[in-house]
């Protein structure tokens, strides 16, 4: 299993080789709960071990904010991450990565594991509530997982096969 900040670098590489532009910490956060729940929909098992925290604009793993800078994660070792796990990080990329950074904070606002995180916290207040698990996967049973790069829907290929 991946660190949360293996799969940072990953996206950030996948967005800024797509995009041709660094990525801000706001959409790179965002991406990182995507591809966790991405992770959850498509192999019932979580990308990286490390917890997010139900901030005012969305989940935030502190890990990442720790060592995020405008060139990249800030950290003594970078580990590549395996081939599965960085489909995934492609496919969220190519599927978000246009979105603006406030359009998927609005999204992860619709998201139930924020939400839960958020109960009791006064609106525009950071809060430090880890968004659980069990939660995310309650997000990642409500999405139909989309393969952009075979343009069909995860479904479909067992449709395709019969």
């Amino acid at each position: 299993m991946a660190r949360a900040i293996d799969v940072a670098q990953a996206i950030y590489k996948e967005y800024k080789a797509i995009s041709g532009k660094n990525i801000d910490e706001m959409k790179l956060h965002k991406l990182l709960y995507l591809s966790q729940r991405e992770s959850l929909a498509i192999t019932n098992k979580p990308l990286f071990p490390e917890n997010f925290e139900g901030w005012k604009y969305g989940p935030v793993c502190r890990e990442v904010r720790n060592c995020y800078t405008e060139d990249g994660m800030y950290s003594d070792e970078i580990n590549e991450i395996l081939a599965e796990e960085q489909y995934i990080v492609k496919n969220v990329v190519i599927q978000y990565g246009a979105l603006e950074s406030w359009k998927l904070s609005e999204l992860s606002h619709k998201e139930i594991s924020w939400r839960n995180a958020r109960k009791g916290i006064p609106e525009g207040q950071n809060g430090s509530r880890i968004l659980l698990l069990d939660d995310i996967r309650k997000d990642a049973q409500k999405i139909r997982p989309y393969d952009s790069i075979w343009d069909m829907y995860y479904d479909e290929f067992q449709e395709a096969a019969e």
